[in-house]
C-alpha cells in the first residue's frame, strides 16, 4: 500500500477559471475537472485558454480517470483537448455528461470518449482511490462535491458550492454526507474560495424569481433576458414566471437552445409546449406576450445581445419600451464590454436591469458564513483553499485559521505546486510544470507570449514593411526602397512621411560597404534600427518594422 498522496493543482488557483486538480497515490492518478478560461483583454486573437497538461502527459500510464463536478465551462471546457491526448474515462452526473457530450460532438469526439454517469452518493473505485459523489447546490443543476478515500486518509473537494435552502429544483446540498466525513475524520478539505470577501450568506435562487415576477408585472412590451447558457435554473425560472404572466418564451442562441434541449430531454428542465415558441413565431406575437432568453450577458462582441444592442441582429430589433435583463454577475475583466452593451441598449430606448440595480442575479458561490459551515462540518486536519484569485485564497486561509485550523496545516498553493501528505504530516514540496496554453482557431499552444506581444505591438503602433531588391553580385539597389504601412499612418495622407522614411533607409544603405549589403541579415538589422530611431525621435511611436530583402 502506498502511503504518500500528492495533490497538484494545474489550474484554478490564483485565477478564476481553468480548474484542474491532480490527485496522485503511487501508480494511480485521478483528475478533478478540466476547465478553460476566456481570454483576458491583452490576449489578442486568442479564443480560449486551457491548462498546460505536460505533467499528465509525462505520467499518462498512471492516469485512471477524470471526475467532473459540474457542467460550467471553467470545469469542462478543456476536456476535448485533454481527451485528444489521452482517452480516459470521464465520470459525471447525467446533465454534466449531456453538456460534455454536446461539446465533444463539436470536436468529432463523442463516439471515441468513455462517459460514465454517476449519481449523488454513488461510490466509484478508481485505482487505489474510492470517490463518493456528494450533492451540492450551485448555479447549475446536478453539481457534486467529492469525498475521496485514499490510502493516506479522506479528502473532501467541495467543487463550486453554496448552501441554498430553497433551490429551484428542490435538491438540497447533502449536509449529512459532509458531516459524516467530519465524524469519520478528514485529512484534507479543498473548498471553493470565490466569494470569501462577502460576509453573511448567499441569496437563494428563489430570490431571482421574486425579482423577475416584479419586472414582468410592470413590463409593457417585450422582455429580453440574457444569461449563461448553462444556467438551467435561471431558464426554468424565466419559463415559470412567463407562464404566470401569460407570455411565450423564445430561446435565442445556439448554446442556449442546445443546453435547454439536453436539460429537457434528461428531465432537468420543464418546457410546456404552450409556453415555448420558435423564433419563426416571434413576428406574429404581440409585444406584451414575448420573453426572449438569449446569450451575451458578459458583453461578448458576437453574442446575440451585443448584436441587438448594436441593431445588428437579423431577427430581433430592440425598441423603445422593451425591457432587457442581464441576469448574471459581471465577471471581472468584462465590465467595460458589458457597460458598452448596456449604454447602447439605453440608447435604443430599452429599460435595462442588471445586478447593480436589481436582484436579478444571485451568486452560485458560498459566502463567508457558508464557508465557515463547510469547514465546521468537515473538520479537516489540513485545509487547501481553491477556486479563486490569490487574495481569495489568502482570505479563505485566514477564515479557516479563525476556526481553529492551525496555520501550519493550511496550505495556500499556486498552480503547479505539490502538496505532499502522509498519515503523519502534510507539506508543500516542489513544483511540476504548469501554465496556460492559448487556443487560437485550430491552433493549440502555437500562440505564446511572444506572439501575444507582437499582436499587442501591432494593435498599438501598427506595422511598416520595407521592400528592397538588391543585386547579389554587385550589392546595387535595383528595387526600392518601397514602404508599406498598416496601422501606422494612412499612406495617402502622409506621403511626406513615407518619403522621409525612404530617405532614412537609403541613407542607412549608403553607409554600408558593398560586401555588407550582400549580407541580408545585417541589412535588415541596420534598416530596422535606423527607422526605429527616426520614428521614435519624430513621432514617438514604435511600429513593428519588417524589412523584406529580395536578392536579384
Amino acid at each position: 500500500m502506498n502511503e504518500t498522496l500528492l495533490i497538484i493543482p494545474l489550474g484554478g488557483l490564483g485565477e478564476i477559471g481553468l480548474n484542474m486538480t491532480v490527485f496522485q497515490c503511487g501508480e494511480d492518478i485521478i483528475i478533478v475537472d478540466a476547465g478553460l478560461m476566456f481570454p483576458e483583454e491583452e490576449m489578442l486573437g486568442v479564443d480560449v485558454v486551457i491548462p498546460d497538461i505536460t505533467y499528465l502527459l509525462e505520467n499518462r500510464e498512471k492516469v485512471r480517470g477524470i471526475i467532473i463536478t459540474h457542467g460550467h465551462e471553467d470545469h469542462i471546457g478543456a476536456l476535448p483537448y485533454l481527451l485528444k491526448e489521452m482517452n480516459i474515462p470521464v465520470y459525471g452526473t447525467r446533465l454534466t455528461l449531456g453538456l460534455i457530450s454536446e461539446k465533444l460532438k463539436e470536436h468529432d469526439m463523442d463516439d471515441k470518449s468513455i462517459l460514465i454517469p454517476v449519481r449523488p452518493r454513488d461510490v466509484i473505485p478508481i485505482g487505489v482511490f474510492s470517490v463518493e459523489c456528494i450533492r451540492i447546490t450551485h448555479s447549475i443543476v446536478d453539481g457534486i462535491g467529492l469525498g475521496i478515500t485514499t490510502p493516506v486518509g479522506r479528502i473532501v473537494h467541495t467543487g463550486d458550492f453554496k448552501i441554498d435552502q430553497t433551490p429551484v429544483d428542490g435538491e438540497l446540498l447533502d449536509l449529512h454526507r459532509f458531516s459524516d466525513y467530519g465524524e469519520k475524520g478528514t485529512l484534507v478539505l479543498l473548498s471553493d474560495s470565490t466569494n470569501v470577501e462577502k460576509e453573511g450568506y448567499s441569496l437563494s435562487e428563489r430570490e431571482v424569481s421574486i425579482a423577475f415576477d416584479e419586472i414582468f408585472a410592470n413590463a409593457k412590451k417585450r422582455i429580453i433576458i440574457a444569461t449563461f447558457a448553462s444556467n438551467i435554473h435561471r431558464i426554468q425560472q424565466v419559463i415559470d414566471v412567463a407562464t404566470k404572466h401569460n407570455r411565450r418564451v423564445v430561446l435565442n442562441g445556439r448554446s442556449i437552445v442546445n443546453n435547454s434541449r439536453i436539460a429537457a430531454e434528461l428531465g432537468y428542465l420543464r418546457c410546456p409546449p404552450a409556453v415555448m415558441a420558435a423564433m419563426e413565431e416571434l413576428s406574429g406575437l404581440p409585444d406584451d406576450k414575448i420573453v426572449v432568453v438569449t446569450t451575451g450577458s458578459q458583453g461578448e462582441p458576437m453574442s446575440s445581445l451585443s448584436r441587438m444592442a448594436m441593431d445588428d441582429h437579423k431577427q430581433i430589433k430592440v425598441q423603445e419600451g422593451d425591457t432587457v435583463i442581464l441576469s448574471s454577475r459581471f465577471i471581472p475583466g468584462n465590465e467595460r464590454a458589458i457597460g458598452r452593451v448596456i449604454n447602447h441598449l439605453f440608447r435604443r430606448g430599452a429599460n435595462v436591469f442588471y445586478e447593480q440595480v436589481s436582484d436579478i442575479h444571485v451568486s452560485g458561490h458560498a459566502c463567508r458564513e457558508e464557508q465557515k459551515m463547510m469547514i465546521n462540518l468537515v473538520r479537516p486536519k489540513y485545509f487547501i483553499p481553491i477556486h479563486g484569485e490569490y487574495r481569495h485564497l489568502v482570505y479563505h486561509a485566514r477564515l479557516a485559521e479563525s476556526l481553529n485550523i492551525p496555520g501550519e496545516n493550511i496550505l495556500i498553493l499556486e498552480n503547479g505546486e505539490v502538496a505532499r501528505f502522509t498519515r503523519e504530516k502534510g507539506t508543500k514540496e516542489g513544483k511540476v510544470y504548469s501554465g496556460r496554453v492559448f487556443v487560437d482557431g485550430k491552433g493549440i499552444g502555437d500562440v505564446g507570449s511572444i506572439v501575444l506581444r507582437d499582436r499587442q505591438h501591432l494593435g498599438m503602433d501598427g506595422m511598416i514593411i520595407v521592400l528592397l531588391g538588391i543585386e547579389k553580385s554587385s550589392a546595387k539597389i535595383l528595387v526600392g526602397p518601397e514602404i508599406i504601412s498598416r496601422g501606422f499612418i494612412y499612406e495617402e495622407e502622409a506621403q511626406d512621411t513615407i518619403d522621409e522614411l525612404k530617405k532614412v533607409v537609403l541613407a542607412s544603405l549608403n553607409e554600408m560597404e558593398p560586401e555588407v549589403r550582400q549580407e541580408g541579415i545585417v541589412v535588415k538589422e541596420r534598416v530596422t534600427s535606423a527607422l526605429k530611431r527616426h520614428i521614435k525621435k519624430k513621432i514617438e511611436r514604435r511600429p513593428m518594422i519588417i524589412p523584406i530583402i529580395i536578392e536579384l
